[in-house]
């Protein structure tokens, strides 16, 4: 996105028209202003972020059918789910809706429906996991709190991991758009968001 070196509010038709490499005079032959561009970026980007999913194939399949445990299985999908942001457009959609919820509120309420999502997924997780007798069993109200604290804890590790990424791109502009998706993946905020889902675990005694 032409946003991703500044804000939103900094970047100017110039910018984006350089960043989609067409003359800025193009732009008006399919937005009427900036104004139209920023409210189709916001669109865009919540159909993207609403289009990722902590549930991957065959989840449910998986904890009926195999001697997975809890932990292993939110190991997985961990693993999984930032290596989803730290790919293109999903990294760049985070980035630009992140900022833009302090100035936006269409774009806080994604943010907020992105969080809402999933904890509702988590829950499905942990519901699962105590059907087959895997976890043991709680009430509705203790699984939709544990699973708003582990979506909180997840949540704000991708945020320091994606923080990280971005500040690696702007010290290095050669891996910027393109190549930045080369760059390995935060193994570092991975394991610490395991670790901190483990100790949750282990403190409320599966």
């Amino acid at each position: 996105m032409a946003s991703f070196e500044k804000s939103a509010g900094a970047t100017s038709l110039s910018d984006i028209a350089d960043y989609l490499e067409v003359k800025k005079a193009s732009l008006y032959n399919h937005f009427e202003n900036k104004e139209q561009i920023y409210d189709e970026s916001i669109s865009y980007c919540k159909s993207e972020i609403e289009s990722v999913s902590f549930i991957a194939d065959k989840v449910f399949d998986s904890i009926k059918n195999t001697k997975i445990s809890v932990i292993n299985m939110f190991k997985k999908l961990i693993l999984r789910y930032f290596e989803l942001f730290e790919l293109e457009p999903a990294f760049q959609v985070y980035i630009f809706l992140h900022t833009e919820q302090y100035y936006n509120l269409k774009a806080y309420e994604i943010i907020n429906s992105h969080y809402e999502q999933l904890t509702e997924e988590i829950r499905k997780i942990l519901t699962a996991f105590i059907s087959e007798g895997k976890l043991s069993d709680r009430s509705q109200k203790e699984i939709k709190d544990m699973a708003s604290y582990i979506s909180s804890i997840i949540l704000h590790q991708l945020d320091s991991c994606i923080a990280n990424r971005k500040e690696t791109v702007r010290q290095n502009p050669e891996s910027g758009a393109g190549s930045l998706f080369e760059l390995p993946s935060d193994t570092v905020a991975v394991d610490k968001t395991i670790k901190l889902i483990e100790s949750y675990f282990k403190a409320i005694s599966l």
